[in-house]
């Protein structure tokens, strides 16, 4: 038996199963992410109110009014999110007549870059996306596009922000359709940002097909999806020789915001797969007695880990059995990955009990 080793310090918050309210709380209170209500976002996106004189009056470098107030445009209901998109739209008409008329833009091919920026760290981007994003004219990005990629984005390009939140969605994606078709047939540098890879839950298949269909050239960036990103700054491998022979990807989603994750089956429960559930918060008090009810082992070593590879990262290790519990008691906030498999365990931060019942860290594999 090889001898216990030191263990590398985790860059993260190790939350224990039993972890207070008081600390999950101050933890939880920074986002890195762009929120739907955050004076980030309308400082970023402060060119789009300009026309109607919104905001306190401050500009920004290139003399474009700043929204300082998130409260004026709170997307709440569905009637905020149309007055929003009302106010924006002057400024969105007159950037589309500017580069029309930019006669540099009159034979350059209609295309847009679907780029996936990866679960947060920027340092994760790849070189092709990094350059993709330095000569855009328009950055329509989602919710889960980190503020720190999002700094990377030239001075001189538009960002519009097109997230969506569970229960609301800032844009529609039929609307997020016709913007990107509108400014990439006036000949915009038109970059799409998706959290993640643009074709795992992303809906990228969707805007490549419509886009397509219409002529325009699609040129897809791919990002590291969670599942790798988040798995490899834990030290999970998801497929192991011997423990694991396969991995499967599950959305958590519900139709219609219910509390059912929309496929449970007994191939999702193979002990010897590891199961990755996507944005599965909300579904996880159902989705884990659905698993041990098809078969798989309520001691089976799983992990949640809350906006991962970021510095507010959090994290939970814990038994199946226990997994709902301990994420309730940490109050666990999206975006949240799932990892559900025997791989878990080989990770070099998960607890294991010894003959005593002390509780130790597992030994990093080697």
């Amino acid at each position: 038996r090889r001898p216990r080793r030191s263990l590398p310090s985790p860059q993260f918050t190790l939350l224990p199963p039993t972890c207070c309210a008081a600390t999950v709380s101050s933890s939880s209170s920074i986002s890195p992410f762009t929120e739907k209500d955050s004076i980030t976002r309308y400082q970023r996106d402060g060119w789009v109110y300009h026309a109607n004189g919104n905001g306190n009056g401050d500009s920004d470098s290139n003399g474009n009014a700043i929204c300082l107030s998130s409260s004026q445009f709170s997307s709440e209901t569905e009637h905020d999110r149309d007055r929003e998109i009302e106010v924006q739209l002057p400024e969105l008409r007159k950037l589309l007549e500017l580069i029309r008329s930019d006669k540099r833009k009159i034979n350059k091919v209609a295309s847009v870059a679907l780029v996936g920026t990866g679960p947060g760290d920027p340092e994760l981007l790849t070189v092709k996306a990094v350059r993709a994003i330095e000569k855009a004219d328009l950055v329509l990005y989602d919710r889960l596009v980190s503020n720190e990629v999002l700094d990377l984005v030239g001075p001189s390009a538009r960002l519009l922000y097109v997230g969506k939140t569970a229960g609301f969605h800032s844009r529609t994606q039929e609307e997020i359709h016709e913007l990107l078709l509108s400014f990439a047939e006036a000949g915009a540098n038109v970059i799409r940002l998706k959290g993640g890879d643009p074709l795992v839950f992303g809906r990228g298949g969707e805007e490549m097909d419509f886009l397509q269909k219409q002529g325009i050239q699609v040129t897809i960036i791919p990002g590291i999806t969670s599942a790798s990103g988040i798995s490899a700054e834990l030290g999970i491998p998801l497929t192991h020789r011997g423990i694991a022979n396969s991995v499967r990807f599950l959305t958590g989603h519900s139709r219609n915001g219910g509390t059912d994750p929309l496929f449970i089956s007994e191939h999702a429960a193979d002990c010897d797969s590891t199961l990755v559930v996507y944005m599965g918060l909300s579904t996880l008090p159902s989705l884990t007695p659905n698993l041990i009810s098809h078969g798989l082992s309520p001691e089976t070593p799983s992990v949640a880990i809350e906006r991962g590879t970021t510095p507010q990262q959090r994290v939970i290790f814990a038994e199946l059995k226990n997994l709902v519990d301990d994420v309730k008691s940490a109050a666990l906030v999206s975006p949240t990955l799932i990892i559900i498999g025997k791989v878990v365990a080989l990770s070099p931060f998960w607890p294991q009990l010894t003959e005593t019942s002390e509780t130790v860290q597992a030994l990093p594999t080697l």
